[in-house]
């Protein structure tokens, strides 16, 4: 069975990361039977797909800033949102350091089981940025 219609999907890949997608235009959605479901358009149009962070951009720069600092990354090493740890080079020992850099530098305490959860410099602003709303 197939449905037409205009939406937005949301789906939440984590605690600590939200992914939204939206059509601009109607979109034909299927599931033949499956339980996964496959989206095409009804025309080939472009279609717009918006993807953001939920923290602060100030928040992810300093992350990031921090991050460079800890793997002693050169200035010009782009590092941004997106950016995995492990892409970087670092290991779980590096991880461990990156988290209590964070912790020292924003004030805050990071319970272990969601400090092992954070892979991506986003994740960990957004996790920093719930803890300080949960400080005050």
């Amino acid at each position: 069975m197939a449905t037409t219609f205009s939406a937005s999907v949301s789906m939440q890949a984590t605690s600590l990361a939200r992914t939204s997608i939206s059509f601009q235009k109607p979109a034909l959605i299927s599931s033949h039977g499956r339980t996964n479901l496959s989206f095409n358009l009804r025309r080939s149009i472009p279609t717009r797909l918006s993807v953001s962070c939920a923290a602060k951009q100030e928040t992810v720069k300093k992350v990031s800033e921090i991050v460079k600092k800890q793997l002693s990354l050169k200035d010009d090493q782009k590092v941004v949102a997106e950016t995995k740890f492990t892409d970087l080079g670092a290991d779980s020992l590096d991880t461990v350091e990156i988290v209590m850099g964070l912790e020292e530098e924003f004030g805050i305490q990071m319970a272990e089981e969601r400090a092992q959860k954070i892979a991506t410099v986003e994740q960990a602003a957004e996790l920093i940025e719930e803890l300080m709303k949960e400080k005050k």
